[in-house]
């Protein structure tokens, strides 16, 4: 796969211009930064999580975490 050159940063500002406007734009950039960047904070969480308790443990809040959200939907529906 070939690099990402300056023709085609332009091809693809003309092509993205062309499809969403000058003024959408800035706010689709925004709106991707702040998905990346909750991305990002969800794979940390995971992480910390996954640190603190040994495989055991995981396993066990894995099964509570599944219980609580089926309960918690199983009261919703009622």
């Amino acid at each position: 796969m070939g690099q990402l050159s300056i023709p085609h940063l332009i091809l693809l500002i003309i092509i993205l211009l062309i499809f969403f406007g000058p003024n959408r734009l800035p706010q689709l950039g925004q709106s991707l930064g702040k998905a990346i960047r909750g991305f990002k904070e969800g794979l940390n969480e995971v992480n910390v999580d996954a640190k603190d308790v040994g495989p055991q443990q995981q396993i066990r809040h894995a099964d509570n975490t599944v219980q609580q959200t089926t309960t918690e939907t199983k009261k919703e529906n009622t």
